[in-house]
């Protein structure tokens, strides 16, 4: 997390919205074996907790169950170049949008993980363009099969810390300049959340 607090929030519907949005972060945790990441679907419960699932054969796997863990999200980022500054007399920069999720993790049951697969399926499938795919296609055996192949977590958020850096530090005048400069360099989603979530 940065550590300037002007680039915090405590806007939990944001965050949450953040990682709904994303639906994809890492899952760290120091194990016996050394520290350990894993890249993850996640799914936001809307209460406080974030569920994601690990092949059984993941190093973290083994180690999840009862531990603290760290789930970060990465949002949008982008390069700021100080040719977009009124006072170019600086240097370059970078915005971000990230959330760091720290809590204590518990394996689900069969049925947990089951449900959490069918909620990311909905909410993914709900984002492609077409006939959406439904899991009652994939043949029952083939679908228990590669159920056990999984296992489920949902970590216990106990602590938010999100990054917001969105060139607050700047005037209104030049975020606007900055976010055509985003926009014209590939990075359009930061230069809308700068014109929406900074004020």
């Amino acid at each position: 997390m940065h550590p300037n607090p002007l680039f915090r929030s405590e806007d939990r519907p944001l965050l949450e919205a953040l990682i709904d949005e994303i639906g994809f972060g890492m899952v760290f945790m120091t194990t016996p074996d050394g520290p350990r990441v894993a890249h993850t679907p996640l799914l936001s419960t809307g209460d406080g907790a974030v569920q994601f699932h690990l092949s059984r054969g993941n190093a973290l796997t083994k180690w999840l169950d009862g531990g603290i863990a760290l789930v970060t999200v990465n949002g949008p980022d982008g390069y700021i170049s100080p040719r977009w500054y009124a006072d170019r007399a600086t240097v370059p920069t970078w915005d971000y949008v990230a959330l760091e999720l720290e809590g204590r993790v518990r394996r689900m049951d069969a049925d947990g993980l089951e449900g959490l697969l069918n909620a990311l399926i909905l909410r993914h499938e709900g984002r492609v363009e077409g006939e959406q795919w439904r899991a009652e296609e994939t043949p029952p055996d083939l679908w228990r099969k590669l159920l056990g192949a999984i296992v489920g977590f949902e970590l216990e958020v106990l602590a938010w810390r999100p990054t917001i850096k969105l060139s607050q530090k700047k005037s209104a005048e030049e975020r606007e300049t900055i976010a055509a400069g985003l926009e014209a360099s590939g990075a359009p989603g930061l230069a809308q959340l700068m014109r929406t979530l900074v004020q």
